[in-house]
């Protein structure tokens, strides 16, 4: 799959304001591409697994089940009762990281999630979605309340904590994805300098443990990570004292 003809396709919309012609306001269709593509994979998984779960029995079929099991388990924990809507957000999240976090097994595709601008988007979206709940939960006056929390001077650095958060997520998640796929890449290129090399890391296996750790280990527990967190925030801004 080449997607190299997209590389020069980069849109700078608002390049004509001032501060505003740093790359990561940059839209890069590449970037776009390879999430179009993690959206088709997720769902041709639709597909195969609906037409599974119509069965009886089957390892797809149970292996389905016991995933949404453990999730519906932590949307009862987390929340105290079970909420379809939380519950849906969170595994959609869990999903969609995975997938992005992954792509990069199959020729050509690079992970979305190794480009700042998704994970600051995915951030992005978790934060919005968080102060709607907190306002639809504990209105508009108690809310605005909790920011000028234990006493009125607090609230710049009460604004300041609560966005941090979305830094932090969005950091913590792009960070090792990116790392993974730099060192996955400098091994790559390598060993590419030799036919011996790439022969031992066949054969040994070395080049399997790496795709596996780097890639597939790490993205599941990153997509995992990021779940946990974006749970525990909403869970704190409905339940708890509210802080994002």
């Amino acid at each position: 799959m080449d997607t190299s003809g997209f590389k020069s396709l980069i849109l700078q919309p608002l390049n004509w304001l001032p501060g505003f012609d740093h790359p990561f306001f940059k839209i890069d269709f590449e970037t776009i591409l390879h999430t179009w593509f993690a959206i088709l994979i997720i769902i041709i998984l639709i597909i195969i697994i609906r037409i599974n779960l119509q069965k009886q029995t089957g390892i797809i079929r149970y292996l389905t089940l016991e995933f949404f099991k453990n999730f519906i388990e932590l949307n009862k924990q987390s929340f105290g009762n079970f909420n379809f809507n939380y519950f849906a957000l969170t595994t959609a999240l869990f999903i969609f990281i995975l997938i992005c976090n992954i792509a990069s097994i199959i020729p050509g595709l690079e992970e979305p999630t190794s480009r700042l601008n998704t994970t600051f988007a995915l951030g992005l979206v978790m934060f919005f979605y968080n102060q709607y709940q907190a306002i639809k939960v504990h209105g508009i006056v108690d809310y605005a309340k909790e920011y000028f929390q234990p006493f009125f001077l607090m609230l710049p650095l009460n604004i300041i904590g609560r966005c941090a958060n979305i830094i932090s997520i969005s950091f913590r998640l792009f960070g090792n994805i990116l790392g993974g796929a730099i060192i996955g890449t400098l091994y790559l290129e390598f060993i590419s300098r030799s036919a011996w090399l790439e022969s031992a890391g066949i054969l040994s296996g070395i080049n399997f443990l790496l795709i596996g750790f780097f890639t597939i280990f790490e993205g599941s527990m990153q997509a995992f990570v990021f779940c946990m967190l974006a749970t525990s925030y909403l869970s704190t801004a409905i339940l708890g004292e509210f802080q994002e």
